[in-house]
């Protein structure tokens, strides 16, 4: 059970807005907690669309979800580095990273857990050794943690910026500049919780929707240009969910392939064209510097 108390700023802010950014979860999940009596207002069950009056008390009463822990899975792996603290993989494009409700099995973590017996425990039994994602249609590098030390000087890392992320992606349109940089903060979409957006927000300043927005700064740097598309590379100065792809999508030249944020019907190509190629990083308990390279996958060479 979690309590909240208003803030004066919060007064006249609707309820589900109010508990969503609170909670961190959809409007569409609150309002189904303040549906079925989860989420309180003064011991009493309120509208969705309450607005927030001084001295209210705000009772959230959220029922756990499910405990699910992920089976080993034989799933071939390309393998491209590893030691007694961390594996470095090629992911296939197509394969989600780690299970959730509705694809429990065939992912990343499924394979590893079959490959290797030891993983960190950081996030928990659903993402062993998960220190940052892929999407499932982008394929390339990702770093695993075999224990929770690796686990934590990996992700020390992604938080000062000093690991290395370079992607490349074949964009819609021709982009005129040469090299150019988006920073652009990113939240999640208000009615689509599948998708993120651009936003004005900032971590201490919500939009109309109770949203927050966090930092994302995209580095471009086009390599060719084509017809009707852009060869170019894409690094990583933070790590958003989704960052490549909502920037491009951004500025008008969306991943060539992205059915998500550019054009679903487009027949130059049957899935998304972006690929983590180039991974740096300082070996988290060695200290020693690390690079990693991999070859672009089949149907981006075949598109070149």
């Amino acid at each position: 059970m979690l309590t909240l108390k208003a803030a004066e700023q919060d007064f006249g802010t609707r309820l589900d807005i109010f508990a969503a950014a609170k909670l961190d979860l959809s409007r569409t999940n609150v309002q189904n907690h303040i549906t079925n009596g989860n989420i309180l207002v003064n011991k009493k069950k309120a509208a969705k669309r309450y607005t927030i009056k001084a001295n209210d008390i705000i009772t959230c009463i959220i029922p756990q979800p499910e405990v699910y822990n992920a089976a080993p899975e034989p799933i071939p792996l390309d393998i491209i580095y590893q030691d007694a603290d961390i594996i470095i993989i090629n992911k296939a494009q197509g394969m989600v990273v780690h299970p959730a409700p509705g694809n429990y099995s065939g992912t990343l973590v499924n394979a590893l857990l079959h490959h290797c017996k030891d993983l960190s425990g950081v996030n928990g039994v659903m993402r062993p050794g998960i220190v940052h994602r892929l999407d499932k249609e982008t394929s390339g590098l990702i770093a695993i943690a075999k224990h929770d030390k690796a686990h934590h000087g990996l992700a020390a890392q992604l938080a000062n910026h000093s690991m290395g992320r370079i992607y490349w992606a074949v964009a819609q349109g021709v982009i005129q500049q040469d090299t150019f940089t988006i920073n652009k903060n990113i939240t999640r979409h208000p009615t689509n919780r599948k998708k993120m957006t651009v936003t004005t927000a900032t971590m201490n300043k919500m939009d109309k929707t109770g949203k927050t927005g966090k930092t994302a700064i995209t580095h471009i740097t086009v390599l060719k240009r084509h017809k009707n598309a852009t060869l170019l590379t894409a690094k990583l100065q933070t790590g958003r969910t989704h960052q490549i792809r909502v920037h491009l999508s951004h500025i008008g030249h969306p991943v060539l392939g992205d059915i998500i944020y550019g054009n679903a019907n487009n027949p130059a190509v049957s899935s998304q064209l972006l690929h983590a190629k180039i991974l740096e990083l300082e070996h988290p308990i060695t200290g020693e510097k690390m690079y990693f390279e991999v070859p672009l996958p089949d149907i981006f060479e075949n598109w070149i």
